[in-house]
């Protein structure tokens, strides 16, 4: 059993014998003395993709969802297909882009390090690592002279994703963005 507190997005646990994994996490603290803090939750079932909100306090249980972790391999995507491959057996696998809608934005050709979530011989969902490195594809000009901590400008990176990032960098360049929270990191 987990607490609400301890939950992050990405768990995976059972809702009316379901499993769900956790997309979003907001935490309302009240002002009032004494006053517990919300947690607000919100679900996707993994077989029936609909969402499901829930408002707890943090000391709530959820029931875990046993599952089992394996190492893939990012092979390439095709259309709204995302073709994988476990790196113990060498068995591939297809996932729909609307079942890592958050993941895809982080995905490059043959990239390791991605961990799939397998229950009961299904994959369930995967997760990319905490940190991924990728190349600014376009942005504005750089800006000679501007500093680490000034102004940012929009960049798009080689997977289509936007991002902030400090004005001094230029297209080509290779950046870290934090897959967690989609911000920029540092320069690679």
């Amino acid at each position: 059993m987990t607490k609400a507190s301890d939950l992050k997005r990405g768990n995976i646990v059972n809702l009316n014998g379901a499993p769900c994994i956790l997309e979003a996490v907001m935490i309302q603290t009240p002002s009032a003395r004494g006053g517990a803090s919300i947690y607000k939750l919100r679900f996707r079932n993994v077989v029936t993709k609909q969402k499901e909100d829930r408002s707890c306090k943090g000391d709530e249980a959820f029931e875990g969802v046993a599952f089992e972790k394996r190492e893939v391999q990012f092979s390439y995507a095709q259309g709204d297909t995302f073709t994988f491959m476990d790196l113990e057996d060498y068995n591939e696998f297809v996932l729909n882009a609307e079942d890592i809608e958050h993941e895809r934005q982080f995905l490059v050709e043959d990239m390791e390090g991605i961990i799939a979530l397998i229950s009961d011989g299904r994959v369930l969902a995967i997760e990319v690592p905490d940190v991924v490195e990728l190349e600014i594809s376009e942005t504005g000009p750089s800006i000679k002279g501007a500093s680490a901590t000034s102004r940012t400008k929009p960049a798009t990176l080689s997977t289509g994703f936007i991002v902030q990032v400090p004005e001094y960098l230029s297209t080509g360049e290779t950046v870290r963005i934090d897959t967690s929270t989609g911000k920029f990191l540092s320069r690679a």
